[in-house]
């Protein structure tokens, strides 16, 4: 075979067999198939909403309504409609930013206004606090492979995240609150609409964190467990390195995509978990909220909380792929 040579005699560069992905055509692509799961959801909640039993006219009527008035109501409402027809005429207000109307009659962006900022608060604290929680005992336990601290940090960690935040919940209203008072078990509501002092987040935020810790734990110490039987790290410990510098060094930079992929998938998990934490402690954010329209049959305001939490955990699963993809390029 003749391979094609330049002017000089120099062979020609070789031709790639395909095209390379830049970053931003990657992102671009990984960001559409997240917005196209996001209306999939959005889908999926507008035709759940549909065959739940009742709809919003007659769970937000007047007591005693009767049926001509509640057929009245639902004519208004639109409910008359195809639930097809209602669900692309509230997506088609979403580029704008309209969210809808409520079945009571308001801007959904007003009743979302002031709950929607203390949920996210909430949720980036428990977010923070089980990523780092996580990523400390993960690498306490891995200092010591199967010694006590290793199989104690497992056992514990395993019963945490097999515990539901109802449960957590419960167990330090009790440690927490009732036998020892140090911490308020309900949250009030200053005039901002936020909690009123600081201490009424730490038993919401402790519900939320700890299941996820537990999670998180487990897979950053099945990540370093991966990344300690690659030959480098073996022959890092066979030199006589110091073994937290080979776990800094050359297990924790292999594991970190695992760990980005397991802190994104938690932000779904902590957002789920809200709606029960916020009702237990009547936290104001978005789990009451929620509960209501869902009671209320009120499918504007039920699909935009899903929309709101579903941009930001898409957002972050977005974030955590792109580093995954960066941190593995850098390794090869």
């Amino acid at each position: 075979m003749i391979r094609a040579t330049s002017a000089d005699g120099a062979r020609a560069p070789k031709a790639r067999s395909g095209p390379v992905l830049s970053g931003a055509r990657r992102a671009a692509r990984l960001a559409a198939r997240r917005l196209a799961m996001l209306v999939l959801l959005l889908a999926a909640v507008f035709a759940a909403v549909a065959l739940l039993p009742g709809d919003a006219a007659g769970a937000t009527s007047e007591r005693g309504a009767g049926a001509a008035e509640v057929a009245a109501r639902r004519t208004a409402l639109g409910l008359d409609r195809p639930v097809t027809t209602r669900f692309w005429d509230w997506m088609s207000g979403l580029p704008t930013g309209d969210l809808g109307t409520t079945a009571h009659g308001q801007p959904v962006t007003t009743v979302l206004a002031a709950p929607f900022p203390n949920t996210l608060l909430l949720g980036t604290l428990a977010l923070v606090l089980s990523a780092s929680g996580a990523l400390a005992l993960g690498c306490w336990a891995a200092l010591r492979p199967a010694g006590r601290i290793d199989r104690a940090v497992a056992v514990a960690c395993t019963a945490a995240f097999a515990l539901p935040e109802f449960v957590v919940s419960v167990a330090l209203l009790l440690l927490l609150s009732q036998w020892t008072g140090w911490l308020p078990a309900v949250t009030l509501t200053g005039p901002d609409g936020a909690p009123a002092s600081w201490d009424m987040l730490v038993l919401p935020l402790l519900a939320l964190a700890i299941p996820q810790i537990g999670w998180n734990t487990r897979i950053v110490r099945g990540a370093l467990a991966d990344q300690g039987a690659l030959p480098h790290v073996q022959a890092a410990i066979l030199d006589g390195l110091p073994r937290r510098r080979v776990l800094t060094h050359h297990m924790l930079p292999g594991a970190l995509p695992a760990v980005a992929i397991s802190t994104a998938t938690s932000a779904g998990m902590l957002l789920g978990g809200a709606v029960v934490v916020e009702t237990l402690f009547n936290y104001p954010g978005i789990g009451a909220v929620l509960a209501g329209a869902i009671a209320d049959r009120d499918t504007p305001l039920v699909a935009a909380v899903v929309a709101t939490t579903g941009a930001v955990i898409s957002l972050l699963l977005l974030l955590a792929d792109l580093a995954r993809d960066h941190v593995l390029g850098a390794h090869r």
